[in-house]
């Protein structure tokens, strides 16, 4: 029998839901789901329930029934039998999906690309959504040597980047003290050895930023890299989003970085003009 578009679309809405009289949402599963799917997103090449298990701090039985509804639903497969669980196309899909309706890539990307071109690094673009910053746009300006590419979509570490400090200098001390609060202090040894490990570290740094107008790093996100930002600014103040300049040591110096602060703000500047135009920078920041 064909299925019909309403039994298709049922099946789609019973995913994550309890198997109970209620039909409520298990608010628990979903946040676990969600660790499952944040875990996946940085192992491409998969992984073993028993590692994802151990790394999430969760029951063997009860990852093992959540992998089961991932890959009922189609945000995850299993490589091969007993194998390893890894991400299907279906969760990126969707985010290209979303920022393609927004018209923000369309937007910014000129404006990247070009600032791509003028510094010879690469280039990135990062929203505010609440109390997150993440990626949503890049342009790789380094055409031969070392090419620092790490990886998108995920949350900006605010302690120890150059995007992080950027959107921290926009806010009272108060807040960005808050917002470090909340995601906790990068530890530099999975960072960089220069990353502030203290609230004075850190308000002096923004202080400093604050000064100059934009943030500059060096070896405070990674070991022999360094970064710069500007925050993209709205309604008077308030930061919707960053741009940032990323490169390794060696050719992105501090002199380097000083000579390309006014293109990084003028790439703010024509950013801010042009976020009116999309609705995912209009609701960014609040």
């Amino acid at each position: 029998m064909v299925e019909s578009r309403f039994e298709s679309r049922s099946k789609e809405e019973s995913c994550f839901t309890m198997s109970n009289d209620t039909g409520r949402l298990a608010v628990g599963a979903v946040d676990r789901a969600l660790l499952i799917l944040e875990t996946l997103a940085a192992q491409p090449e998969g992984l073993a329930l028993a590692a994802l298990a151990d790394d999430l701090a969760l029951p063997r039985s009860a990852c093992h029934r959540l992998l089961q509804e991932l890959v009922r639903c189609g945000y995850v497969r299993q490589l091969r039998e007993q194998g390893e669980y890894a991400l299907t196309t279906k969760l990126p899909a969707l985010g290209l999906s979303f920022l393609g309706s927004s018209g923000i890539v369309d937007l910014a990307q000129p404006v990247i690309d070009r600032l791509a071109a003028t510094s010879g690094e690469l280039v990135r673009l990062a929203l505010v959504d609440g109390d997150r910053l993440t990626f949503v746009a890049k342009a790789q300006g380094a055409r031969s040597g070392l090419r620092y590419d790490p990886d998108m979509g995920m949350a900006v570490p605010l302690s120890c980047s150059a995007g992080g400090h950027a959107w921290l200098m926009t806010q009272s001390e108060e807040r960005a003290t808050a917002l470090v609060a909340a995601q906790g202090f990068a530890n530099p040894k999975q960072y960089g050895p220069k990353a502030p490990t203290t609230y004075k570290a850190l308000m002096k740094i923004l202080d400093e930023d604050r000064r100059r107008g934009y943030s500059l790093i060096v070896e405070s996100y990674a070991p022999g890299m360094t970064a710069m930002a500007a925050p993209i600014l709205r309604r008077g103040a308030q930061a919707v989003g960053v741009i940032t300049i990323a490169g390794p040591l060696q050719r992105l110096t501090l002199q380097r970085m000083q000579e390309l602060g006014r293109p990084l703000l003028e790439a703010a500047g024509d950013l801010a003009l042009v976020s009116a135009s999309s609705p995912l920078f209009a609701r960014s920041g609040r």
